[in-house]
């Protein structure tokens, strides 16, 4: 008797038990169901309203089921009821750190409404929890740029320099930030070139420079001039009066006007140009632009240039070609400049070769007439450096191969100094 009621108890307890975990299974499968449901109607309804209630109906039979947290916070961020999406993003990241979407889902959401601060203290946890993804990485630059903090955006990007030494896009955008800061230089250029032919040459050739930097751009004003020698005597000298100017005429792109002007022998009377730069992604940039020459027997020359670079870690390389004709004749020439840079934009060595005549080649630029028909192979080497954040300085070599009348060539060898002061 008394067995028997011992085995009635225990199936009636065994039964109560089974019931309880078919309950648990069913609201389990219900739960999840429903979740499914409203991760549905969010790719294609859309009725985000509607998924709000779903989704509190789900977060009450299971609290914590956390995808319902993430859940109302995106819907409430589509209906842009900004403060309970914020609530549920924040919830769910307190909770469960090691979500990456969600960091950015809240990043997104205080840049937009411009909450700086709260931004970069996401992003800062957000760095915490993923110390080297790029992406949150990009999102302070981001935030720097919306703030127009360039000093912060500058400090970051050298962090993400030095972490990152090869990366491309953090070397060109550190070199257009350099340029964009307020100073101004004074400068001397001076060159001095010989050539292998007796009784021909040295030539000189002093330059004076103001160089004023802003936010905008640049402004370049300069004197130039040039004594040109034959068997140790002044054969031809004069001044030149040259003004350029870089701006910015957007995030990613710039632009270069420039004119001379001489009435002396040694240079082209007139001088005008024009370039686009434009900066794409990966560390590409590329450049399009005209030059106007004309001569003082009054010849007129017109340029067009294109050229391509890339920053490949802390080193530039650019292609320039220069398509290049008279009333007549084409002329082509072709520029290969590499450069390597150090601490900042003015410390670099470079390295350059080329064919041809252009309206770039300073030096040699009054006879531009009689040397753009005639062959031209040149290299170059050249050192600069900035010294107590004030003092630049550099060193320039070329040698060049120049044809002077068709068939009989000549060596010349240019020695170029540099020195600026900045304040």
């Amino acid at each position: 008797m008394i067995l028997n009621k011992i085995i009635k108890i225990g199936s009636i307890f065994i039964y109560l038990l089974f019931l309880c975990n078919a309950d648990a299974t069913a609201q389990k499968i219900n739960t999840d169901s429903l979740l499914t449901v409203i991760i549905k109607d969010m790719q294609t309804n859309k009725n985000y309203q509607k998924n709000i209630e779903r989704a509190l109906l789900g977060k009450k039979i299971a609290p914590n089921y956390l995808d319902y947290y993430l859940i109302l916070g995106r819907n409430y961020d589509f209906l842009q009821k900004k403060d309970s999406a914020r609530y549920y993003y924040n919830y769910y990241i307190q909770k469960n750190p090691d979500n990456e979407d969600t960091f950015n889902y809240l990043i997104n959401l205080e840049l937009e409404d411009k909450k700086f601060n709260d931004a970069e203290n996401i992003i800062d946890k957000a760095l915490t929890a993923y110390p080297n993804n790029k992406n949150f990485e990009q999102k302070k630059l981001s935030l720097y740029q919306l703030q127009k903090d360039s000093k912060k955006e500058y400090e970051y990007l050298k962090i993400l320099q030095a972490k990152y030494p090869n990366d491309n896009a953090n070397t060109q955008l550190i070199l257009q930030l350099e340029s964009k800061r307020k100073s101004d230089r004074l400068g001397l250029n001076y060159s001095y070139t010989t050539f292998d032919r007796k009784g021909y040459g040295p030539w000189h050739l002093m330059g004076f420079q103001y160089i004023r930097e802003r936010q905008w751009g640049s402004l370049i004003g300069s004197i130039n001039y040039a004594d040109r020698l034959s068997s140790g005597q002044s054969i031809a000298d004069g001044i030149q009066y040259e003004a350029e100017s870089y701006f910015f005429t957007g995030k990613n792109n710039y632009s270069l006007v420039s004119a001379a002007f001489s009435n002396d022998l040694v240079f082209p009377k007139i001088r005008l140009g024009y370039s686009f730069y434009q900066n794409f992604k990966k560390g590409w940039e590329g450049d399009l632009g005209l030059r106007y020459l004309k001569t003082q027997d009054g010849t007129e020359f017109n340029t067009i240039v294109v050229g391509i670079g890339k920053y490949i870690g802390s080193s530039w390389i650019n292609l320039r070609t220069f398509i290049q004709a008279d009333k007549e004749n084409f002329y082509p020439a072709i520029t290969l400049t590499m450069r390597y840079y150090f601490e900042t934009r003015f410390d670099y060595i470079s390295l350059t070769s080329g064919y041809g005549s252009s309206p770039e080649d300073r030096t040699t630029l009054g006879q531009f007439k009689e040397r753009v028909s005639l062959d031209s192979y040149r290299l170059g080497a050249g050192y600069f450096r900035m010294f107590n954040n004030h003092y630049l300085m550099g060193l320039q070599v070329n040698y060049n191969d120049q044809e002077y009348v068709p068939n009989l060539t000549q060596n010349e060898l240019e020695l170029s100094l540099m020195f600026q002061y900045k304040f």
